[in-house]
């Protein structure tokens, strides 16, 4: 059985959606920032390795882990989720009328063996006027979001175009997790 290790309804509901079997397990390790890691990429990876590694259970080494980290990139600048309202309006006012990349890392581990990849897609928004900015946190759905904000929800509508994979600015690419299980021996 997989071991999602995440709290994330959005990953939840993508294995669901594909009809994987699952247990949660939210990992609790202190994860890197920016400031440890500069690229984006390296980042997710290293931060999915590490949620994976703090929820392997030593007693169960059968066990196989999904551990996994999204982080929203723009000119060198890696946003995470917003720590408030103000942090919010400051991420989507700097995103707004850009593309930007959605970078997700995911890692397996499987007997103690670590799998992994990072999944980028290309994400434009709209120009967001300050009034639609304001609006949108108000809904709070920006408060949990990488980049503060949710391509699947309210903020649907301010995305002009992506390249690469859906899934992965919701928070998990699925044909990246398929690939890897594969790479891996393990049935979704």
């Amino acid at each position: 059985m997989l071991i999602l290790a995440s709290s994330s309804p959005r990953r939840k509901e993508l294995l669901a959606q594909i009809g994987c079997k699952f247990v949660c397990r939210p990992s609790s390790c202190e994860e890197l920032t920016f400031r440890d890691e500069p690229n984006p990429q390296k980042l997710v990876m290293q931060n999915a390795i590490l949620k994976a590694k703090a929820s392997v259970d030593n007693h169960h080494k059968d066990e196989i882990i999904l551990g996994s980290d999204t982080v929203v990139a723009l000119d060198n600048k890696i946003y995470g989720k917003p720590k408030d309202d103000n942090d919010a309006f400051c991420m989507l006012k700097n995103l707004s009328g850009k593309t930007h990349q959605v970078c997700t890392g995911i890692a397996l581990i499987k007997n103690g063996k670590i799998f992994s990849d990072v999944c980028t897609t290309d994400v434009t928004m709209k120009n967001l006027s300050d009034e639609e900015i304001l609006n949108y946190i108000k809904t709070k759905e920006p408060q949990d979001k990488a980049g503060a904000y949710a391509i699947q929800g309210l903020a649907s509508i301010f995305i002009e175009k992506i390249n690469g994979c859906y899934f992965n600015v919701v928070g998990l690419p699925l044909n990246c997790l398929y690939n890897l299980c594969k790479k891996a021996d393990v049935d979704l």
